[in-house]
């Protein structure tokens, strides 16, 4: 495995398979039915390839590894890839969810090559995103991702498509130019732009500050944080199911990630200095945005609203600066990324069967719908986080770790489980339980074979890390104690140096 380039591979084989599709000619059922399985097949086999790289992964080593390095533009920018502990897992949390959304996609009809096309490439983007070693490329992969999203809401969306998607665009895109200005300013302070090397740098504590807010202005928009939020709701609303799933699922992790790759071992002054702020807007985060899930009258919003604040425990346990935080930030982003995936994809297979997301329009299903209702019971019992579900896991973790760096933010963060198994539960009982009573509603239909494929793997997966998170945990173990070690270490002569002065 050490010769063959694994990860370039796992990052450009969906690319191939866009490519493949554009190359079919027509645009009659055969054509479509062709696109369709192209693209499940692209995605099957990008997954198994990923798998390589969990069973050669050392989960010992805390570097970099798979790392495949070749000059680009000049020799100055990289072309560089490799996965370490903490990258590894929304790689694979990518590549096993893209085939899920291509089958729940399958009843597209309005241009399925154009719509499978954006997809694939998407995925390229996501996991260059997050395997890439060189910072330009990580901006590359990281920005480039916008527009297939963009074109997937504004084409195939709802009614107010193209508001959601120009301002999803135009709130990610402009947090991320001043992004790019940063990494201008770092490739000409460290005359490299390789992450592996800037990690190391030590950047003046003045310009950490302004370099750290830059990277903030960019993560916080897409992960995203109050009060930058708003796009979020929106773009769920009006994305088709598939992409309410990886919009929620994978790129929203984007801005996690870089808080751990960038924000807490480049910036360790600048992290510290902002680690109040990033406690007082993740506390309100998840309090706020509970409290407006609890208003809405449509289950997407609801549940966009929901990811709002269960990302809201991922920051505060990555800003604890301790191992059981960053650990929790990582696992609560994988569990959360499962469930909210799952949980949008139950409120697309009733929209498939009534063409409606108002709450109102539901109530009773349980009696027509037994087996959708038992599912979606458990997802949102995951999203409440009860324990025995890989949502309690995370957010437990959490809260262990921000009750010894910060209590009172603990204790504020804490009703953020209340309000959580609040806003869920009426949600579920609104649309599942009580009397059968709409007349459009006795003649839905339960889950159908294509449907329980895909809900199938979700249940395994927020069961099996409710019981077993060793899978994720253990894999980023060594990663997640190399950046606390190395940013602790960086802190440790400045908290020596204000304790000798007091």
């Amino acid at each position: 495995m050490a010769t063959w380039p694994i990860l370039s591979v796992t990052t450009f084989l969906p690319l191939v398979g866009a490519v493949f599709i554009l190359l079919l000619r027509g645009e009659d059922e055969a054509a479509k039915r062709n696109a369709r399985w192209v693209a499940l097949w692209t995605t099957v086999i990008t997954f198994i390839v990923s798998i390589f790289l969990i069973t050669g992964f050392d989960k010992g080593n805390p570097g970099f590894q798979f790392v495949e390095d070749h000059p680009w533009l000049g020799g100055a920018i990289r072309y560089k890839l490799g996965v370490d502990g903490i990258s590894l897992p929304f790689v694979i949390l990518t590549t096993f969810l893209m085939p899920i959304t291509i089958i729940a996609s399958w009843n597209v009809e309005k241009r399925v090559k154009e719509y499978m096309v954006l997809f694939l490439l998407l995925e390229t983007l996501m996991v260059g995103t997050f395997s890439a070693l060189d910072i330009v490329l990580f901006y590359v992969f990281f920005e480039g991702g916008l527009i297939p999203m963009f074109l997937i809401i504004g084409v195939w969306g709802g009614a107010r498509r193209v508001y959601a998607s120009f301002k999803f665009f135009l709130y990610t895109l402009a947090g991320s130019v001043l992004m790019l200005l940063a990494i201008m300013a770092m490739y000409y302070q460290a005359g490299t732009t390789d992450i592996v090397k800037l990690l190391t740098h030590g950047f003046p504590r003045e310009m950490q500050t302004w370099l750290w807010l830059a990277f903030f202005a960019s993560f916080a928009v897409k992960l995203p944080m109050w009060p930058v939020h708003t796009w979020l709701p929106d773009a769920h609303v009006e994305a088709p199911t598939a992409g309410s799933v990886i919009l929620a699922a994978v790129l929203l992790k984007m801005g996690g990630y870089g808080f751990l790759r960038f924000s807490l071992p480049m910036f360790p002054h600048a992290s510290e200095l902002f680690q109040p702020m990033m406690f007082f807007l993740s506390v309100v985060a998840i309090i706020y945005t509970s409290l407006v899930a609890l208003m809405q009258d449509d289950m997407k919003k609801l549940i966009a609203y929901s990811s709002v604040a269960h990302m809201g425990f991922v920051t505060l346990g990555i800003f604890t600066f301790s191992n059981e935080g960053v650990q929790a930030g990582v696992f609560q982003m994988v569990s959360h990324g499962v469930v909210s995936g799952a949980l949008f994809l139950c409120v697309g297979v009733v929209y498939d069967r009534m063409h409606t997301r108002e709450i109102a329009a539901y109530g009773g299903l349980v009696n027509r719908m037994p087996i959708y209702a038992a599912v979606f019971m458990l997802f949102t019992m995951a999203n409440c986080g009860l324990p025995g579900t890989s949502g309690f896991v995370g957010e437990l973790l959490a809260l262990m770790a921000v009750f010894k760096a910060n209590t009172w933010a603990a204790v504020f963060a804490t009703t953020g489980v209340i309000f959580s198994a609040a806003y869920a539960l009426w949600l579920y009982r609104r649309v599942v339980f009580g009397a059968l009573e709409k007349d459009s509603l006795k003649a839905i239909t339960d889950l159908e074979a294509r449907e329980i494929a895909i809900l199938a793997p979700l249940v395994i997966l927020t069961l099996l890390f409710g019981f077993y998170p060793a899978p994720v945990l253990d894999m980023s173990a060594s990663a997640v104690g190399n950046l606390v070690a190395q940013t602790k270490a960086v802190l440790a002569p400045a908290k020596a140096a204000l304790l000798g002065v007091q």
